[in-house]
């Protein structure tokens, strides 16, 4: 068992994520490199300024363009949009590992009969043009769908994809075409077999992947484990516990927190490096609102004091901060959030507004790292410079 400062359990999930010091992420190849450490960047499709991936990405992935994920996920096919937490982007070698869930897909879905009718044409449809979006398919009938009902050139076309006939060929805006998985993924991963034989092996693989997606978990309810099927009290207990045994994950003792917290085997040599405490250079980024990090938000408060609701969803009159608001990272502490919007038809980057939490002092450094971090920020949105700023001027030099 490990025992860490509060201070040390935030340095080694900040540098497991390459948020703090030098960067360990550069260029595609660093994109790569952190979604299979993360094991997925949950997707979400409002962009504001910048979807949550390419938000994901930007804060640790130096030099990185939103091209570079769309080229990793719809040309190079080394990226896949597929379920893990929630939608998300994965690594297109760990497919095999979701067979259960396509299987699941197949005998689990609504309006079967329905889609299995038209499945044929849709399939001779794409054969003909490589690809289609469901606006290309005259399928108009209503049918009963998860959220309500809906078009059944939809329902098909979810369906064939959720249960692995499809892949997300490409996207335009929020639109999705869809194509063959047997034309774009290889043949030996199409047949491959499920590499966890049994439903415990599949869930400590799922488990140990959620705990690498943070740093550190504790065994408890938690949104990190979403999506993850009938996912217990019992069943987690005897997951964690397996894991244990078989040496996959490491208890880790936590200064101020009564739960016992988890980080996986393979980062033990990380957890030696922060008990060293070395000197590590302090960096200011935006994290995306569901950032890895911030997948266990209990948690994230009782590492860093940090009291972080996404409020998108939340009405405007009940709203603390605002609709789209991102945390700011400053060194080891989340220190405050900000509301950028990319102004397009302008081409700026609009500040609505800069809370700080209680305590920080607004020094002419942070002024700086602030104005330094959002400079950046409004490059990566394609913006002009300067930025506008609407709320917090007296913040920034």
């Amino acid at each position: 068992m490990y025992s860490l400062t509060n201070k040390q359990a935030r340095h080694f999930i900040l540098l497991k994520h390459g948020l703090i010091g030098d960067y360990r992420f550069e260029g595609k190849e660093g994109v790569l490199a952190f979604v299979r450490q993360a094991g997925c960047i949950q997707f979400d499709p409002i962009d504001i300024c910048g979807k949550n991936p390419e938000l994901v990405l930007q804060s640790r992935v130096k030099g990185f363009t939103r091209q570079m994920l769309y080229e990793l996920l719809y040309t190079d096919r080394k990226l896949l949009d597929y379920f893990d937490k929630n939608l998300a982007i994965i690594s297109v070698d760990d497919w095999k590992y979701f067979s259960r869930m396509r299987r699941s897909f197949s005998e689990n879905t609504r309006s079967l009969d329905e889609v299995e009718a038209v499945v044929d044409h849709i399939r001779s449809v794409i054969r003909e043009r490589g690809y289609v979006s469901s606006r290309d398919l005259e399928l108009d009938q209503k049918v009963d769908w998860y959220w309500s009902s809906t078009k059944l050139s939809r329902a098909a076309l979810e369906t064939m994809y959720f249960r692995g006939d499809l892949i997300i060929h490409h996207k335009k805006g929020n639109t999705k075409y869809y194509a063959l998985a047997e034309d774009h993924l290889p043949p030996e991963l199409i047949k491959a077999e499920d590499p966890n034989r049994t439903e415990l092996d599949h869930l400590k693989w799922r488990v140990l992947r959620r705990i690498s997606a943070v740093g550190l978990l504790w065994n408890r309810a938690s949104d990190a484990f979403l999506f993850i099927s009938d996912f217990k009290a019992g069943k987690c207990n005897e997951v964690f516990k397996a894991l244990l045994q078989d040496g996959s994950i490491r208890e880790v003792r936590v200064e101020g927190i009564k739960d016992m917290l988890y980080c996986c085997s393979e980062d033990e040599a990380l957890i030696s490096k922060v008990l060293e405490e070395p000197e590590l250079k302090g960096r200011t980024e935006l994290l995306a609102p569901l950032d890895n990090i911030l997948w266990d938000r209990k948690l994230i408060n009782a590492l860093f004091g940090f009291d972080y609701r996404w409020e998108v969803y939340t009405p405007e009159p009940q709203r603390k901060y605002g609709y789209y608001v991102l945390p700011i990272l400053s060194g080891d502490r989340l220190i405050g959030r900000v509301e950028p919007v990319n102004q397009r038809k302008e081409g700026t980057l609009l500040i609505k507004n800069i809370w700080l939490e209680d305590g920080v002092r607004v020094t002419n450094k942070l002024k700086s790292d602030l104005d330094d971090c959002f400079r950046r920020f409004a490059l990566f949105n394609g913006c002009r410079l300067p930025y506008k700023v609407l709320g917090g001027r007296d913040l920034l030099p």
